[in-house]
Order: structure tokens, then sequence, then C-alpha cells
């Protein structure tokens, strides 16, 4: 049996709050509450996509802008989702997804490796999406990565529309994550590594 694969975060600093739970093992359901309604959004296909129970409330310098806020999100569930995984016995460690968007199409590819690294190939063809800065994507992607201590790949195959092109990247990344996490029934609850262990 499995034991329970969740756990709680909370971040305070003088520029955000933050609180986040995140269960491996769930059913896709959200309560997200950022400032920042575009990033709301992707947060909620995150969980429904990569099946993690996601509980998240940021309060933060929106005031200024939305650097610190979109930054800390993906660091607070980065590190979330590491704690959750604890000694990462038994998972299948790798996960890949190729995700549609109507003419968006992109690319993601996990390891849960503990060596945190984002290899991003995304262009955004407008400056924002919503209130969001489109920049401010591969922040969130960098931060969830590094402390989710994975290596992750991000590649943009096509694409015309901005909406469009963050939606699939959150998306494949929701898919590949949920094929890594998974427990790998022939695994027998050991480390997929020759190493014997998983740095992080």
């Amino acid at each position: 049996m499995i034991p329970p694969r969740r756990a709680s975060i909370r971040r305070e600093t003088s520029e955000t709050r933050i609180s986040a739970t995140v269960d491996l093992d769930g059913t896709g359901t959200a309560r997200v509450a950022t400032g920042i309604g575009f990033l709301d959004h992707m947060l909620v296909a995150l969980a429904r996509h990569s099946m993690l129970d996601i509980e998240l409330a940021a309060e933060g310098d929106l005031h200024v802008d939305a650097h610190h806020t979109t930054e800390d999100t993906g660091i607070v569930l980065g590190q979330a989702v590491a704690q959750a995984l604890g000694e990462k016995r038994g998972i299948r460690r790798y996960g890949a997804a190729t995700v549609p968007m109507d003419e968006a199409l992109a690319e993601a590819a996990v390891d849960i490796s503990g060596r945190p690294y984002l290899a991003w190939d995304v262009t955004f063809p407008t400056m924002r999406v919503g209130e969001m800065d489109t920049e401010l994507f591969v922040e969130w992607f960098r931060a969830f990565a590094t402390n989710a201590g994975i290596t992750l790949h991000v590649t943009l195959r096509a694409g015309a529309n901005s909406h469009h092109i963050a939606e699939a990247c959150f998306k494949a990344l929701a898919r590949a994550l949920r094929e890594a996490v998974e427990p790998d029934p022939r695994a027998a609850g050991s480390v997929p590594s020759t190493k014997g262990s998983l740095v992080g």
C-alpha cells in the first residue's frame, strides 16, 4: 500500500505570502487564488490534467507587477511536489507529452531526477495574455522545475495565439508530470535509478 503522497508548504516574504497543498494521488481538483486571473486558469488546468489535487492561496505585491507572485507560486508548488515525492520510491520517474491547443502544439518531458534544470524553447507572439506578461511564463516554469528538483524540457512546435501557447505548455507539463509521478507496479517500491538514490 502506497503511503499518502501529500505535502503542504507555506512561504512568506516581504513580497508574497503563499500557502499550497499538493496531493499526488488526487483527482485533479483545484482551489487556486493568486490574484492573477490567467495564472489561476493555468494552475487549474495543471491540476486537472495532471490529476494532482492543488490548493493554493497567494497574496502578493500586484501593485508592483505580477512577477513576484508568479515566480513564488512556482517555487511553492515545486517544493510541495518535491516533499510529497519523498524518496521517490516506486515512481515511473520519466514522463513526456505532446499537447495540441487549436493551432498551438507543445511538448514537455520530465525527469524526476533530483537535478533541477529547465530547457525552454517557447516564444510568444504578444507581450501579454490578459493582465499577465508572457515573459513571466518561463519564470514560473523555471521556479517550479528548480524547486521540484526535476529536469524539464518544454518545446513549442507550433502556435500563433499566446493564450493557446501558454495553455498547451501547462497542459503538456501536466500530462508529463502525471506519468512521471505515477506508481510503477513493476518497481516494487524501488528507487528508479542505477545509483540506488535520486539526488535531492
